[in-house]
């Protein structure tokens, strides 16, 4: 132990430091996640069903819109570390120009997916709660993505606290406007789900103006705003951000759908499949957002290094990372586990619903060894800039292993929806095996720059 301290001690406490603030603010979109399923799952098990099933497909895009953002963190880490201020700025103003214009191809991609919403065989009492609630979601993508690019770029110059303050004032706006929207109150109409995805937008675009003004108006980011305000355009500068982050948020997106395309199998089960489903995602939410504000972080110190080419720090900062998720890990499955039995309670009041939930547990308990390793080495792999790769052994991972033997257990050996869960450890802990190889392999190389254009 005392070895171990003397190695990683003092990355212990820079990743603690750093990463802290970042694991707060994803607290609270958990926080904003069991709020939703709460407040829609007791005003009705059919809207819970609905929720669960357009969450899910949305997911998919914000997942995907985080990881494309996630381009920015080796560029204005590697910035701040050489000091170069007014190029991280400049990375900025790149940065919000790409994520609008992906933002707008996910809106029309997911435009096409809302024309055919009745061919993906979900019950026919969803489709009119479906509709309403995913326009308004739609509409929501690009504010998303604002609010990416700026938060990306406070964690990557180690401001993390920015986002976090934020995120934590959006999320609480989010949940009071759920309870007057949804239910009906201060004079307001009771408009159900459809409420909560109003609310959900106005947040949005809150958090987007919020910090758009600090950034542009606070003493300390004077020396960044050079390059955000003034600075001439680079296409180099862009077509890097866009070199990052296409295979980054391919990486995230193709794990997220493994779960996201799940959700039409759970819908071939039932809208009972589908709110206990949804009630699980909610749980997972609390262990996977955590465990991502510490891998961020992982990608802020690597990054950092990496900018000065100090290998051996840059395998340290990864290792340590992932010691701490590994505790993180312990004591949140220790509290989530506890509360099994009681936890469908917490959000709806279907007996049915309550008897499939705690089966689900297992196979949840089972992937957060390979959730850990997996979003350990992605994050340090983007430290490094070492990204293109990682969408192969998404697609082995999430595709080749996930979809299909959740099928097989679902439906060829009958397990249901516990067949399905069933499912997720084979191919988070087959993502985690690859991408800890590749980052063993690369960092044994030195010097590490020469990975940088990868």
């Amino acid at each position: 132990m005392n070895r171990l301290l003397q190695t990683y001690g003092a990355h212990y406490r820079a990743l603690f430091t750093l990463g802290m603030p970042i694991v707060v603010g994803q607290l609270g979109v958990i926080i904003l996640g069991f709020a939703d399923t709460l407040m829609v799952g007791h005003h009705s098990t059919v809207e819970l069903g609905a929720a669960s099933f357009v969450n899910n497909m949305f997911n998919l895009c914000i997942i995907f819109s985080t990881g494309f953002s996630y381009g920015l963190t080796p560029v204005v880490g590697s910035f701040y570390g050489g000091r170069r201020f007014a190029e991280a700025g400049l990375s900025l103003r790149c940065s919000l120009v790409a994520n609008t214009l992906v933002a707008l191809l996910e809106m029309a991609v997911m435009t096409v997916l809302y024309l055919n919403l009745e061919r993906l065989g979900q019950p026919d009492e969803l489709i009119p709660l479906i509709k309403p609630y995913y326009l308004v979601l739609l509409v929501s993508l690009v504010f998303v993505m604002l609010f990416n690019a700026f938060k990306q770029f406070t964690d990557g110059i180690t401001d993390t606290q920015t986002a976090m303050w934020i995120l934590l004032g959006g999320n609480a706006l989010n949940i009071v406007g759920n309870y007057v929207l949804i239910y009906g109150k201060c004079g307001f109409p009771e408009l159900g789900l459809l409420g909560a995805g109003l609310s959900t937008l106005l947040s949005r675009i809150v958090m987007v103006v919020v910090f758009a003004w600090i950034v542009l108006r606070a003493r300390r980011f004077r020396r960044y705003r050079v390059g955000l305000l003034r600075q001439r355009w680079s296409s180099v500068l862009f077509r890097r951000l866009n070199a990052l982050g296409w295979p980054v948020g391919l990486q995230m997106g193709m794990e997220t759908a493994s779960f996201s395309l799940s959700i039409i199998m759970v819908g071939w089960l039932g809208t009972i499949a589908l709110a206990s489903h949804q009630i699980m995602l909610t749980i997972s939410q609390f262990t996977f957002m955590m465990f991502y504000g510490m891998g961020a972080a992982v990608a802020v110190r690597v990054s950092n290094y990496h900018g000065v080419g100090d290998v051996q720090n840059v395998r340290r900062t990864a290792n340590a990372g992932f010691h701490l998720i590994l505790l993180m890990a312990v004591v949140l499955l220790s509290i989530v586990f506890a509360c099994r039995y009681s936890v469908a309670g917490w959000f709806t009041d279907s007996a049915e619903v309550a008897a499939l939930v705690p089966a689900l547990f297992l196979p949840f308990l089972v992937y957060q060894f390979g959730d850990g390793l997996q979003i350990t080495f992605a994050n340090a792999l983007r430290g490094i800039a070492d990204v293109k790769p990682m969408m192969l052994m998404a697609f082995v991972a999430y595709f080749i292993v996930s979809l299909p033997v959740g099928y097989l257990f679902a439906f060829v050996l009958d397990w249901g929806l516990v067949g399905i869960w069933t499912a997720f450890p084979f191919g988070l802990t087959t993502a985690g095996v690859l991408f800890w190889l590749r980052f063993r392999s690369q960092t044994r190389v030195a010097p590490l720059a020469r990975n940088q254009c990868q």
